[in-house]
């Protein structure tokens, strides 16, 4: 696989010059297979709310597995759509998306604290690039007094700061970032990169100092495994990492 375009910004790849430790966080929940894995070298979890894939049973158990672990909660809802793992764009207008994420948040929420909200897949990408479908999401995100994650100069971070909510830069370790930041699509050669390239993008993306957070895929094969590569990658370059919204 081809290594990412992501360089760091000229100046800004000192980690000393970054403002608070970075945070590692990954989508599970989703019946992939490696979450425990994944949960020992994550700070923060982003829960699927058991409607794109994944159960309600799975859900709470991932929550409660989160809380005993110490692992930060964020809710990830995304399309009701099994068949497409949420991954197809459903056309749905602001109205809608704001009941089906509320629907999602509010029964993880009821499971456990939640400290921010991502979205996945499609309803992600929608956000990112619908200032009313984002604001949908804010407005969801405000009810509970939790803060969104988005990738910097997107929808979602713009949602927030109009919303005056905690707004979490996020970065990706395991797929090749375009030069504006969004993600190449999965189909495109090298769009999802392995453990060393993956590992030495986050490092980047690190130092950058553009990110508050970076993300490991759960549902990509060999998940636990880049997880742990990128994490031991993070330590070995003296990047310290913490929970986003310590409580």
């Amino acid at each position: 696989m081809r290594s990412s375009s992501f360089t760091a910004t000229p100046g800004t790849d000192d980690p000393a010059h970054r403002s608070a430790p970075l945070n590692l966080n990954s989508d599970i929940g989703e019946g992939a297979g490696e979450d425990e894995a994944i949960l020992a070298c994550i700070d923060s979890a982003n829960v699927a709310c058991g409607v794109h894939a994944g159960s309600a049973s799975i859900t709470i158990a991932t929550a409660r597995r989160c809380v005993e672990l110490g692992v930060e909660l964020g809710a990830h809802p995304g399309y009701d759509d099994r068949g497409g793992f949420g991954r197809v764009e459903r056309s749905l207008n602001a109205r809608e998306i704001e009941a089906l994420i509320a629907f999602q948040v509010a029964a993880l929420a009821a499971v456990a604290p939640l400290a921010y909200i991502k979205p996945h897949g499609a309803l992600y990408h929608r956000c990112q690039r619908d200032p009313e479908a984002a604001d949908a999401l804010a407005r969801v995100a405000k009810k509970h007094g939790v803060g969104l994650m988005g990738q910097p100069g997107f929808e979602i971070v713009a949602a927030a700061a109009r919303a005056g909510l905690p707004a979490y830069r996020e970065g990706f370790a395991d797929r090749l970032m375009l030069p504006d930041g969004s993600l190449a699509p999965r189909d495109q050669a090298g769009a999802v990169l392995n453990p060393r390239v993956a590992a030495e993008q986050a490092v980047a993306l690190a130092r950058s100092g553009r990110y508050d957070t970076v993300c490991v895929h759960g549902d990509t094969k060999g998940a636990g495994q880049i997880a742990t590569v990128v994490r031991v990658a993070l330590r070995e370059a003296g990047i310290e990492t913490a929970p986003l919204a310590p409580r």
